[in-house]
């Protein structure tokens, strides 16, 4: 197989459209983008593969995302070069935009230059060397190529609606702990063993009852009393601050009735949170030598922070907002870039926080319950960032956080609450890797197709 220049076989012009400046119509207009926008006038008429003349990335990162091919009347972006072949007979465009899309990291993207702007030079593409088999040749690796695309699109359809189905379930499964749906048969079962209980007591079932409206692990008043308790003790201990009182839940805030032995709460009733802040990164003093985890808003994006984002030192500590929080503590992304704010985590390392984070250190220190309220919280993930308020990047803030209305169960059922959706969320999680994998596979599948079809192209 002979190979040649692009220069030798093609034409490389320009696009003369200015993408912002277009007026939309009935002509595709080619961007860097996969989607192709429109314009009222033409700039081809012709088959041409149409390559972007900057980096997809920008700031000095060399990268192409996307090397398109159009036909008939288009416009093409500035940006962008049409490489359009003098010889049909000789040379296809749609062949050479499949060839120099699979070796694009290869062949294209070594040729950019820049240090800020990355830009590609038309001579610099002029000089690519390509192999030019047979125009039937050329013919039948389209053809396979466009039924492995199709191949491909259909399973990534199939997968995407997947992994969408997984992702409502996973929602649905939280929502449905929260609301106390999910253990429904776990009290009605509780309550029938209720006599066989009391037998095994040796009491009677209206003393058993009573007993259990006072015990926290049957009933949620008498936890949130304990939990009150605690907190009074702390106090005195000077461990925690008292805070101001919280307002009282208003019958027209309840969002869903509870069972009988629920009670609604507000996290700062049963938790200290508190936040920290960001030691001067020009001050040495607070970083040199740290022997204190730092965590930012980033940390929350894992079910648990093992590691910290950078040391601070002792001296940090004394002169900052920073403090260093226990293990199991929970920690809420109050704000950060795209997903980030609503975002809980736990830390497995003493740690401060910077000021994005809220911290949340529950009075109760049963394993449970703040698996429960990690639950919660990953449920209310899109209440949350609605409570957020701001301009471009909305923030929360620690009152937000601190009067969050809570649904709280007796000990026992958060024991039973969070045994079913570890369970279940596993499920979904094994489900999840599936999906991924069979869109490894597609990928796979297209990467096989074109090795075949160029192996003894390059």
């Amino acid at each position: 197989m002979k190979y040649y220049t692009i220069g030798e076989l093609c034409s490389i012009t320009k696009g003369k459209t200015g993408i912002m400046k277009a007026i939309p119509g009935s002509y595709p207009l080619v961007t860097t983008s996969f989607e192709r926008k429109t314009s009222n006038s033409y700039d081809f008429d012709d088959d041409a593969v149409c390559i972007p003349l900057v980096s997809s990335t920008g700031h000095g990162h060399k990268s192409l995302n996307y090397i398109h091919y159009q036909s008939g009347k288009f416009a093409l972006g500035t940006i962008l070069a049409a490489i359009i072949p003098k010889d049909k007979s000789v040379l296809l465009a749609e062949y050479l935009q499949r060839y120099l899309y699979f070796f694009k990291d290869q062949l294209v993207v070594p040729l950019m230059r820049g240090a800020a702007n990355v830009s590609l030079a038309i001579r610099d593409i002029a000089k690519i060397k390509v192999p030019v088999p047979s125009i039937e040749k050329q013919k039948e690796y389209i053809k396979l190529f466009n039924k492995a695309e199709i191949g491909k699109i259909e399973l990534l359809y199939e997968t995407t609606n997947q992994s969408t189905y997984l992702s409502k379930l996973r929602q649905a499964i939280l929502q449905e702990a929260i609301e106390a749906k999910l253990t429904a048969g776990w009290r009605k079962e509780q309550e029938r063993n209720l006599a066989k209980d009391a037998e095994t007591a040796k009491i009677s079932l209206s003393e058993l009852r009573a007993l259990r409206e006072k015990d926290p692990n049957y009933n949620a008043l008498a936890l949130l009393e304990n939990i009150q308790t605690e907190k009074e003790k702390l106090i005195k201990e000077k461990k925690i601050r008292k805070a101001k009182p919280l307002a009282p839940i208003k019958a027209e805030e309840i969002p869903f009735e509870l069972p009988k032995n629920w009670v609604w709460t507000r996290l700062g009733e049963i938790a200290d949170v508190g936040t920290g802040a960001t030691p001067l990164t020009t001050n040495d003093a607070y970083y040199k030598n740290g022997g204190f985890n730092w965590v930012t808003s980033s940390s929350t994006g894992m079910p648990f922070v093992e590691n910290p984002d950078k040391l601070i030192t002792n001296k940090a500590l004394a002169e900052t907002n920073c403090k260093v929080y226990p293990v199991h503590t929970l920690i809420i992304a109050m704000y950060g870039q795209g997903k980030t704010r609503g975002q809980i985590s736990e830390l497995l390392i003493p740690a401060a926080t910077n000021q994005a984070v809220a911290a949340i250190q529950l009075c109760n220190k049963n394993d449970n319950h703040r698996r429960f309220i990690k639950i919660f919280f990953q449920n209310h993930y899109h209440e949350i960032r609605k409570l957020a308020s701001g301009g471009a990047q909305p923030n929360l803030n620690l009152q937000k956080i601190i009067t969050t209305k809570i649904p709280l169960p007796p000990l026992a059922e958060q024991q039973a609450i969070v045994s079913r959706v570890e369970k279940l969320l596993a499920m979904v999680y094994e489900l999840e890797q599936q999906v991924t994998a069979r869109k490894d596979q597609s990928e796979q599948l297209m990467q096989s197709v074109l090795k075949e079809a160029f192996s003894g192209g390059n």
